[in-house]
This record gives structure tokens, C-alpha cells and sequence, in this order.
């Protein structure tokens, strides 16, 4: 039930107190261990008219006081959300934002191959023919000839035997993970690894263990003492982590996938393109066979222009997901214009290799710019992704807003979407971007960072 609520920050001050005190207060719960039906204690048994709103009142929702007490609190300080800001246009090295044309280093267009004109043409083609939807399952009757087309050239790009493409990234990961592993099985991954991946481990009922870090030599520990217990392991990580701009020591993983008998899966949604001397990921950037790695697992909604997810790996893997996996059986087939403009993008991007030297170039230069005038970049290497880290939420939110008014789109990454204490500016680098936008955003990054010390100094 989601009845009609206050808007957030209209909130009196006598109802901010109150709603802070909803969310402190401890939730009640049984003591008993009888039960009525699946899971209900039998001490708990009470009249309907005692539930409280808090059970079946969204807006009475713990999470989502928190959430309104957030926003209310940010009004109140003067704090503009920089979130859901509507971007008008293609997203490049520039975007269109309350209708000034920015600079824009808040979007994963890495090879500006979004917005192309053979891309948009071959989205418009495929909508003429095939229309805007699969309509289906692809199992039963949503099979589209751009499908097809995709996942061969997927399966080219990787050097793999097949390819499989699903219609959302993240549905990727979750239900490609809860289809390799079940609940006598182990998934060891990367502490960093994206959200997808976690939730596919949990739903998958499988143990989960995270390593620290890129830390090969802890997971091989780990794996010498338990590995015997389990019948599957499933190892993974990122070709290019998302949040830090860091590659993984994948040669070392694939040495220990090797000795322990494990399975390992790289997500590669933003090394794709941006890592390897033709944009083909991790396995080029470290001169790996196809074959090193069982699951190769890639976004189509970044370097390649599109929407969706794909595996690329050996005929047994795709064959086994086409019929098992709960999020391709029972979900609509990737649009056919979103197919075709994929499959139309990773032909640019391997046809004009250029593009990829240039987002190398300029994720070197803003890295270097980055470190010449003292920002904290963390653990990136200088690609496509470089985070500047201001290790407060609040900070990284005014550093945000302040930028955006002197023309640089930047999306700040607070809590909990990483550890308060790394709250960042995210900085996503396009083979677009020119040098002048690269150094000139640097330099305003560091001068509204050294601005907002001063101020919390002189608080």
C-alpha cells in the first residue's frame, strides 16, 4: 500500500523528529520459537489491528523515512540533490543539463559511439523491420535475426566458441551467477565486485566468501583450506572495477581457477573498449587465451552504445543458459534496434582502433593532471574510469553541485555505495574528450576541493 505521502522536505520540524525517531527506534520482534505456518512465532500472534502502519504502510517504511529524513536534512542545508538530473541530447564529452551544454564526464560513452550516425541508422533500420520490441521470450517466439548477428560478433570479439545476450546487464550477472551455482557451492569474489554480481551469489544459495581486494595470494589461502568442501567454486571479478578505475591481477586468477578446479567469471562492462590495444578487454590487455577464463560477461549500454548484457564462452555454457537461465527463459528478447546497434558499434570500434588510443591518452592525461595538483585518485590506473576522493558524502555532493555551476556534469558516489570514508567524484573519460576539457576540469576540481577544506576549517 503506498497511500499518499508528505513530499520530502516539507517536513515540519515536531514531524523530522518524529520520523528520526521511527528510524532509531528498535523494531520489535518474537521471542518464541513455535511456529504458525512457514516462519510466524507463535508468541507473535496478534489482531490485525495491532500491526503497526511500519508493515504495511510504504511510506511508514523504516528505509524509507530514512530516505525522506535524508532529503529533508539536504533542503535544509541548502544542499541540491545531484541526482536524476535530466540530461537533453546525446551524452558525449558534452550534455545539455537545465538547457546549458556542459562539460560531461558523468556518462560511459567511452567511444563516443552513441549518438553515431551508423548506429542510430542501424537502430532505425532494425526498428523498421523487426519493430521496437522481440515481443517474446526468445525461447518461444521472440528469435530475431539481430539476436543472432549480435551474439556472433560477441563471440568473434572474445574469441569464444558462443555468445548469449540478455536484455538487461544486471539481470546478466544475477541470473548468470544463480544458474552456474546452487547451495552446495561457493562463490569466492572480489570485495569491490558490482551489486549484480553479489545479488546472483546470494540468490544462487551458494556460500560466499569475499577477498580482499585484488588479493590473489589470500584467495589462494583461502582456497587451499576449503576448497574440499564444496563441489563447484565460482571465482570473480572485474576486468576494470567501476568505482576505483583499477584492473585485477586476472593472470594470477586464472593460475589459481587452474589449481583449485574452480570456474572463473570477469565482468568486463567497462573494459570493453577501453582496455587493450584494440578495445577487445582484460584478455587482450594481459595477452590471455580465450579460453583462460569460463565466463566472459559484458554490458552492451557502454563503450558498445546499446542496452543489455551478454556471456560470451564455450557452446555447453551458452546452450546451458539459453534453456536454464531464469532470466533469459522468462524474460521479452533484447529489442531488435538495441541488437542492431550493438552489433554496429563493436564493428566502429574494431574498424577504427584509433578510438580506443584515444580514451587511453586522455585517461592518462586527467590521471596525470590529477596527481600533478595533489587530488587523491585512489587505486586507478588511468583508463577510462578515475574516481577523486573526498572521503565525505556531503563533500562530495557540494563538490558536485559546485562544479556543475561552473559547466562540469560530475556524479558525485556517496554512501552506501561505497564506505563513507571514500566518498568520491566519479569521473568517466571518453576517447571525446580534449585535453583543454580534461585539464581545465582538473584544475576546478582542485580549487573547489581546496574550497570546501577552508569552509569546513573555518566552521
Amino acid at each position: 500500500m503506498c497511500p499518499k505521502s508528505t513530499r520530502p522536505g516539507a517536513l515540519s520540524r515536531e514531524e523530522k523528529q518524529e520520523m528520526l525517531k521511527r528510524i532509531l527506534a528498535k523494531r520489535g520482534g518474537a521471542k518464541g520459537t513455535g511456529n504458525l505456518g512457514k516462519g510466524a512465532p507463535a508468541d507473535d500472534v496478534r489482531a490485525d489491528e495491532d500491526v503497526p502502519e511500519s508493515a504495511w504502510r510504504i511510506d511508514k517504511f523504516p528505509q524509507y523515512l530514512q530516505l525522506h529524513l535524508q532529503r529533508a536534512v539536504a533542503d535544509q542545508i541548502g544542499v541540491r540533490s545531484p541526482f536524476f538530473l535530466v540530461n537533453d541530447g546525446v551524452a558525449t564529452n558534452t550534455t545539455i543539463i537545465d538547457g546549458r551544454t556542459v562539460v560531461n564526464f558523468s556518462g560511459y560513452n567511452y567511444l563516443g559511439l552513441n549518438g553515431h550516425p551508423r548506429v542510430v541508422a542501424a537502430a532505425a533500420d532494425a526498428g523498421a523491420r523487426w519493430g521496437t520490441s522481440a515481443s517474446a521470450s526468445r525461447i518461444v517466439s521472440g528469435e530475431k535475426p539481430p539476436h543472432r548477428t549480435l551474439e556472433r560478433a560477441l563471440a568473434d570479439l572474445h574469441g569464444t566458441e558462443d555468445a548469449v545476450a540478455f536484455v538487461s546487464g544486471y539481470t546478466t550477472n544475477v541470473t548468470v551467477v544463480a544458474t552456474l551455482v546452487g547451495p552446495r557451492d561457493l562463490v569466492c569474489h572480489d570485495r569491490l565486485i558490482h551489486n549484480s554480481a553479489l545479488q546472483g551469489a546470494r540468490l544462487s544459495g551458494a556460500t560466499r566468501h569475499a577477498f580482499p581486494h585484488n588479493d590473489w595470494q589470500a584467495l589462494d589461502a583461502f582456497l587451499s583450506e576449503n576448497r574440499r568442501h564444496y563441489e563447484r567454486v565460482l571465482i570473480i571479478s572485474e576486468g576494470l572495477f567501476s568505482m576505483d578505475g583499477d584492473a585485477p591481477p586476472l593472470d594470477r586468477l586464472v593460475e589459481l581457477k587452474r589449481r583449485h578446479k574452480a570456474l572463473l567469471m570477469v565482468d568486463e562492462a567497462h573494459s570493453i573498449g577501453s582496455l587493450g590495444a584494440t578495445g577487445r578487454g582484460i584478455g587482450e590487455h594481459l595477452g590471455l587465451a580465450p579460453e583462460d577464463v569460463d565466463v566472459w560477461m559484458g554490458t552492451l549500454s557502454k563503450t558498445l552504445a546499446s542496452c543489455g548484457g551478454y556471456v560470451a564462452g564455450c557452446s555447453a555454457l551458452v546452450e546451458l543458459l539459453k534453456f536454464s537461465a531464469n532470466g533469459f527463459v522468462y524474460s521479452v528478447g533484447m529489442p531488435p534496434p538495441m541488437a542492431a546497434a550493438a552489433t554496429e558499434a563493436l564493428a566502429l570500434m574494431r574498424a577504427e582502433p584509433e578510438r580506443v588510443a584515444r580514451l587511453q591518452a586522455n585517461g592518462r592525461l586527467f590521471l596525470e593532471a590529477a596527481k600533478a595538483v595533489g587530488l587523491d585518485t585512489g587505486l586507478s590506473e588511468g583508463f577510462n574510469v578515475v574516481p577523486v576522493i573526498l572521503g565525505r558524502s556531503l563533500a562530495a555532493a557540494r563538490a558536485s553541485n559546485a562544479l556543475l555551476a561552473r559547466g562540469i556534469s560530475v556524479q558525485p558516489v556517496v554512501y552506501p555505495a561505497v564506505e563513507e570514508r571514500a566518498a568520491r567524484l566519479r569521473f568517466f573519460i571518453t576517447a571525446d574528450h580534449t585535453a583543454e576539457q580534461i585539464t581545465q576540469a582538473v584544475a576546478a576540481v582542485a580549487e573547489e576541493i581546496a574550497r570546501l577544506d577552508r569552509e569546513a576549517d573555518e566552521a
